[in-house]
């Protein structure tokens, strides 16, 4: 079992598994569609981070950000190598849903990428009710990203 934590970014385990997400955002996708945050963006107070531990180790990490009205998006999910498979990602997605239901957000949205390396955490989206739509806040249609939506309360 993880422990999630609410993450305030400082830890070095937490800022090399970030580090980790935008080197491997940017070999997986074309430069005009990594829309991953960097540090300065996870610190927007309208975005909440949060890791999951297997006692000191990181294991994953994920972040909920606010959108207009009461919609939401999901951002830099990320699972440490040594934990693929172990139910880590799906950890920190479970607290992420529940806590944007807890904060009365009714869509919960994200971008992703297409690809081998974006397989595995679609297939976890789709896991947990996500459905492929259109693209939402800043984004725009590309070929590249696609767009999931979770519908929470109507």
């Amino acid at each position: 079992m993880f422990e999630i934590r609410e993450d305030d970014l400082s830890s070095d385990a937490t800022r090399a598994l970030l580090a980790l997400h935008l080197k491997g955002m940017h070999e997986t996708s074309p430069p005009e569609n990594v829309f991953a945050l960097d540090l300065t963006g996870l610190k927007d107070p309208r975005v909440t981070v949060w890791s999951a531990w297997d006692g000191d180790r990181i294991a994953s990490i994920g972040a909920l950000k606010m959108l207009s009205g009461r919609e939401a998006e999901i951002k830099s999910m990320r699972t440490h190598p040594d934990f693929l498979g172990r139910g880590a990602g799906a950890a920190i997605l479970d607290h992420i849903i529940a806590t944007a239901r807890a904060r009365g957000v009714i869509r919960l949205s994200l971008e992703t990428g297409r690809g081998e390396a974006f397989e595995a955490a679609i297939r976890l989206y789709q896991r947990r009710g996500f459905k492929k739509g259109e693209a939402f806040a800043d984004y725009g249609p590309n070929a590249f990203s696609q767009f999931f939506h979770l519908t929470l309360a109507a």
